[in-house]
């Protein structure tokens, strides 16, 4: 395992546990990036059958990932199916967006993009990322 990259939902805190306990749970199968994330990292784009370590907000392995499908899309194009799968209980996908511009406008996410005043527009490339679980940990 120690040659697999770590999967790392939100930031670390009460975010991010939510969202491990949701995807350990099985209610969470999909997420949303931003493109932009990838590209200032010089990172790849996840691809399918990639595997990756969860960690928690206490840096503790969760449960190893499998990449099942990958999609990058303008982020007016979000469609309900992947909203729902994010196991957010977002029921439209206005909530959903509404939850995710709350969280790209935020000021951790200007911080780690180092971009201060970011903000997202329909035409934004997304990555949208669907995954199963392989192993608990």
């Amino acid at each position: 395992m120690a040659d697999l990259a770590r999967a790392e939902f939100g930031f670390p805190g009460p975010l991010r546990d939510r969202l491990v306990r949701s995807i350990l749970s099985g209610e969470k199968t999909s997420t949303t990036s931003l493109k932009l994330e990838y590209e200032l990292e010089d990172e790849p784009l996840p691809r399918i059958g990639q595997r990756s370590v969860l960690v928690d907000s206490q840096d503790e392995s969760a449960a190893v990932l499998e990449v099942i499908d990958v999609r990058i899309v303008a982020l007016a194009q979000v469609d309900l199916t992947h909203a729902r799968d994010e196991g957010e209980g977002h029921r439209t996908v206005a909530e959903w967006r509404a939850d995710h511009e709350r969280f790209f406008h935020s000021r951790q996410m200007r911080t780690a993009l180092e971009i201060p005043d970011f903000t997202v527009n329909d035409a934004t490339p997304v990555v949208l990322e669907r995954f199963r679980v392989i192993e608990r940990l």
